[in-house]
């Protein structure tokens, strides 16, 4: 059911007066976080948890009210920024809007608990890993590492009654098996190995549900839902397992977005469709409606070269994909052909179709699979490969 009371903070000129524009792209850390607390109000209590392996601090914001504790993070994966950016807006909202229902409902109702931030490190040196070389979100029962301390020292701290686990996915996942790539993709984590449905479980089925059908209108078939295979050493299993409703959000690919700045806003408008939900009582008679959202599956690459001739291999598909690199602080995509096969059963973000023509690289390179292929030239003319 449709949350109606979202729609004027849907529209697109509020979101541009709340958006956060210091930080866009996909090379978040805490820089971007440094600039964005100088324009916190007083209503919000900023409190250094404690600091990463390589000694930068990791912090959490909190604020709000009421009865509800949510407890959110985002970055434990240093390279997956998107989610940051969303919740800047988000709190951008919370200062900038007055005298709105939905906002007044939310803060009223809960106390927000937000590590924009989790590992730092990997931010700044935009890896999934911690400085240790460390997976934080498969460290969540061995807590070998300092973030990973910190956000479990948190969460004990606080008891939660929500947590909102907050990452971003890779180009690859379709939403099911059609050429729709997975813009959002949601999980309710298991709490056990039998993948056992409790009312904690319920609970948060049903927020997904409810945000995916909020978010039906604009995003109709690009929201996905992730198998719910259980690893106990994950935040969010671990999490679910002690009973506290668990949300994963990733954020994906959005056509031509690949600054996920489109991706931003939806995930913006999801965060607010869920905390709207908390605050106004969660029903769970709908929860069965969340198996309707199709799962993920990795379905696309970022170009397909259709119908290309190569010398040595005949009539070919060749797929390619950008891998992220950090020059700077800007994150280039950098074309990589990952196969070439008779056909490719696959769905391309960009599709170019070589008409049986031959496939050449400038200056008679070879091309094959692991090469990086920035132009390619069809039938004399040169290409480009990179994203529209």
């Amino acid at each position: 059911m449709k949350n109606t009371a979202l729609k004027n903070l849907y529209s697109e000129d509020i979101y541009f007066r709340v958006k956060f524009k210091q930080a866009t792209g996909r090379y978040i850390t805490n820089k971007h976080l440094d600039e964005f607390r100088k324009n916190l109000s007083a209503k919000f209590e900023i409190e250094v948890l404690g600091s990463s392996v390589q000694d930068k601090p990791i912090s959490m914001i909190r604020f709000g009210e009421g009865k509800i504790k949510v407890l959110a993070w985002s970055q434990m994966h240093g390279n997956e920024g998107t989610t940051t950016k969303a919740i800047f807006d988000l709190l951008n909202s919370f200062q900038l809007i007055e005298n709105d229902p939905l906002i007044d409902k939310v803060l009223q109702a809960c106390s927000f608990f937000i590590i924009p931030v989790l590992n730092p490190d990997g931010a700044e040196a935009y890896t999934r890993i911690n400085a240790n070389k460390v997976d934080l979100n498969r460290d969540m029962q061995n807590l070998s590492q300092p973030e990973s301390r910190i956000l479990m020292s948190l969460y004990r701290r606080i008891q939660p009654d929500y947590c909102l686990n907050l990452h971003d996915q890779r180009t690859i996942f379709s939403a099911g098996e059609k050429p729709k790539p997975a813009t959002l993709s949601f999980l309710t984590p298991s709490k056990d190995k039998d993948r056992s449905i409790d009312p904690a479980r319920k609970i948060s089925m049903s927020l997904i549900a409810g945000i995916a059908a909020d978010l039906k209108k604009d995003l109709n078939e690009g929201i996905g839902r992730y198998d719910d295979g259980f690893n106990i050493n994950c935040a969010g299993d671990t999490f679910q397992s002690l009973s506290t409703p668990t949300l994963l959000f990733e954020a994906g690919h959005f056509p031509g977005d690949y600054e996920r700045e489109k991706t931003r806003e939806y995930v913006f408008r999801a965060l607010l469709s869920c905390l709207y939900q908390i605050a106004s009582g969660i029903k769970t008679s709908n929860y069965q409606d969340y198996f309707e959202i199709p799962e993920n599956r990795e379905m696309f690459n970022d170009v397909i070269i259709r119908n290309a001739l190569l010398e040595d291999r005949g009539k070919c598909d060749i797929a390619i994909q950008f891998k992220e690199m950090l020059t700077g602080d800007k994150v280039e995509f950098v074309p990589e052909v990952e196969s070439i096969a008779a056909e490719i059963s696959k769905f391309g973000h960009r599709e170019i179709d070589a008409e049986g023509q031959e496939v050449l690289l400038p200056e008679n390179a070879r091309l094959n699979e692991n090469v990086v292929v920035n132009k390619i030239i069809i039938n004399s003319t040169e290409l480009e490969v990179k994203y529209v």
